[in-house]
């Protein structure tokens, strides 16, 4: 039966010890590397002679972080699979984790059985993901799919009269950029409000943010 290596990154020493003991006391897994941070352990693994095949990784480290150290690992070590083992159920941190390239995304009061069952699927399918995170990835996925509609909806002069409406500009000095009259320009706020569902000029400045309108 092959063992397989793996390597604990977290700054919580008392926790980083306790699982490494744990998954020591099972003959098929052995860990190879325990550092309290992602510096270290990015130094440990240029060095190394022998890669884990999965690391159990902390996301609020010193130094370099999870999310950081995540990122490094996909582009330089891209056979090493990464499970997030972390107290944060944040569906943005959790996004971010898996944009960097996270197998799995566990929190730290799972069952012992889950953890085994997590580094087993990942190690030989690739990627394992709980109730929990497919929770949450349907929720985001949804939330993507309804603003894409809201998007779809949207004029070409409704577009730029929302990037106008990030700046600092009155709605009359708008409709003379626009070369609109103001009455115009209050059609095309009260049409875009009732399209993207906000109710006024700061929501609309947020949303325009996130979706890269302004």
């Amino acid at each position: 039966m092959k063992t397989i290596p793996i390597a604990i990154v977290d700054d919580h020493t008392l926790m980083s010890k306790a699982l490494e003991n744990m998954i020591m006391e099972n003959p098929q897994y052995s860990v190879i590397m325990n550092h309290p941070n992602g510096e270290d352990f990015i130094a440990a693994i240029e060095k190394a002679s022998e890669l884990p095949a999965v690391v159990l990784m902390d996301i609020n480290m010193p130094y370099k972080n999870g999310i950081e150290t995540t990122e490094w690992l996909t582009e330089h070590r891209p056979d090493v699979k990464v499970i997030a083992l972390t107290m944060e159920d944040d569906e943005k941190v959790l996004i971010k984790m898996l944009k960097a390239g996270a197998k799995g995304y566990l929190l730290k009061d799972m069952q012992p059985s889950i953890l085994f069952q997590a580094i087993d699927t990942v190690f030989d399918k690739g990627s394992f993901y709980t109730d929990f995170v497919a929770q949450k990835l349907l929720k985001v996925k949804s939330e993507d799919i309804k603003n894409a509609s809201l998007l779809s909806e949207l004029k070409d002069r409704e577009k730029e009269f929302i990037k106008w409406a990030c700046s600092e500009l009155t709605y009359k000095e708008i409709a003379d950029k626009m070369f609109l009259s103001p009455k115009t320009i209050d059609g095309y706020r009260d049409s875009v409000f009732m399209k993207l569902e906000i109710k006024n000029r700061v929501g609309l400045v947020l949303f325009a943010l996130k979706h890269d309108l302004c």
